[in-house]
C-alpha cells in the first residue's frame, strides 16, 4: 500500500510541476521587472487555462491526499 502511494506521489508531483509550467504568466512576477510585463492580457480566460486549472487543484489535492497516506501508514504501521 505504501508503495503503491509513493509511486503516486511522484508521478502527480511530476504532473503538477509540468502544469503548472504551461500555465500562461498573469504578469506582476520577476518577469515584469525586466520588461515581459508590458504585454496586455486582452483574450481573457480561455476554456484550456480553465481546464489547466481544474486539473492543476486536483493534482494538488491527490498529492496532499498521498502525503497524509503516508504519514498515517508510517504513523501507524507495525
Amino acid at each position: 500500500m505504501a508503495l503503491t502511494l509513493e509511486i503516486v506521489l511522484v508521478i502527480s508531483a511530476i504532473l503538477m510541476t509540468v502544469f503548472v509550467l504551461l500555465h500562461k504568466g498573469k504578469g506582476g512576477g520577476l518577469s515584469s521587472l525586466f520588461g515581459g510585463g508590458v504585454q496586455a492580457n486582452l483574450s481573457g480566460s480561455t476554456t484550456v487555462e480553465k481546464n489547466l486549472d481544474r486539473f492543476t487543484i486536483i493534482l494538488a489535492i491527490i498529492w496532499i491526499a498521498c502525503i497524509f497516506g503516508l504519514n498515517l501508514i508510517h504513523t501507524y504501521a507495525v
